[in-house]
């Protein structure tokens, strides 16, 4: 069975393009390489003994995505990772996770009407929630209005979703993240950000092997226990692996319904001054950061039930905050030769 994988060479499409191999899938790979690297391929390769079929495309240019699909005829799903990902920078730059978050979606979705049957993964993000009312926080909860451009792509992208499988032959899955955080045991792949990372755990071993001088901590004065924004840190293997639990669901036609929701996260809310006492530990390493005022498109604090992917998906989250850390320090140390 083949299965695109766009996006398949950042972060969390590369991990789960590992998955994908170990489990017998024939993958093929669409990249922009525009917060990715060639290499990654090589890396996936060393952990699973192949290569997965790469193409080079920008999604945004609706005559290649034509053209790839016209190529791959044969795709029978597809897991939907490449897109902008940045809260910050999708405040200060809206029309381009506009055009690249939807413009994408939108010409991949047309595509997939064109056949009998496709099944189609999304990655969405707890973001849809906003500032949840309740926690932690269910697959019912109320979608809050947006507090980011990006937050608003990702809600944008789920109703734009429903409403293409309402009147075609698509099923969907769509996969509401908290905070993938970590790298592959083997140290082969991991989260390796162009420039200034904009998540917290690579800005922390960049700091830490001395590539930044401090971490920023946006704001001590939120309602938490310590004052930090609360996050639910789930390990990459194991979202990785959520991905293909949920492929083979739509594949085995074991779906409910033709668009099901579920989040992914361990339902363990940790602050940042928690990640950094963790780092800490599992490094041996003593941090440099500094408070600072909060940032815009922030919540106080988002952990998921997971109660939903545990019954129902059949998935569950078994690595620790703990491994993670300690796989990203390694992963960092290799990247940068120490």
């Amino acid at each position: 069975m083949k299965i695109l994988v766009t996006g398949g060479l950042g972060f969390i499409g590369s991990h789960t393009v590992v998955e994908l191999q170990n489990e017998g899938f024939d993958v093929v790979v669409i990249d922009d390489l525009s917060n990715s690297s060639a290499e990654v391929v090589d890396g996936i390769a060393a952990i699973t003994g192949k290569k997965p079929d790469f193409e080079q495309i920008d999604l945004r240019d609706k005559a290649a995505v034509q053209s790839f699909f016209k190529k791959y005829n044969d795709v029978d799903g597809v897991i939907h990772f490449a897109a902008s990902k940045a809260v910050g920078e999708s405040v200060q730059n809206p029309l381009l996770y506009y055009e690249n978050n939807l413009g994408a979606l939108v010409y991949i979705l047309q595509e997939l009407q064109k056949k009998d049957a496709a099944n189609f993964i999304f990655s969405s993000s707890c973001t849809v929630y906003g500032q949840a009312e309740k926690m932690p926080i269910t697959e019912n909860a109320p979608i809050q209005p947006a507090m980011s451009p990006y937050g608003n792509t990702k809600q944008i992208g789920e109703e734009i979703i429903r409403d293409v499988v309402n009147v075609s032959n698509i099923n969907a899955i769509l996969l509401r993240y908290f905070n993938p955080v970590g790298a592959h045991p083997s140290v082969n792949i991991g989260e390796l950000p162009l420039g200034v990372p904009q998540n917290l755990v690579p800005f922390i071993t960049q700091t830490a092997i001395g590539l930044r001088e401090q971490l920023s901590v946006f704001g001590d004065d939120y309602p938490t226990p310590d004052g930090t924004c609360v996050r639910d840190y789930i390990h990459v293997v194991d979202l990785a692996k959520a991905h293909v639990t949920a492929l083979k669901r739509l594949t085995d036609k074991k779906n409910t319904d033709k668009v099901e929701v579920f989040n992914l996260g361990t339902g363990n809310g940790k602050s940042v001054l928690d990640v950094i006492k963790a780092f800490e530990k599992a490094s041996g390493k003593s941090l440099n950061y500094k408070i600072v005022p909060r940032r815009e498109g922030d919540v106080t604090e988002a952990y998921a039930d997971t109660t939903k992917a545990n019954d129902v998906l059949g998935w569950k989250a078994e690595l620790s905050l703990d491994e993670a850390l300690a796989s990203a320090w390694k992963w960092e140390q290799k990247v940068r030769g120490k």
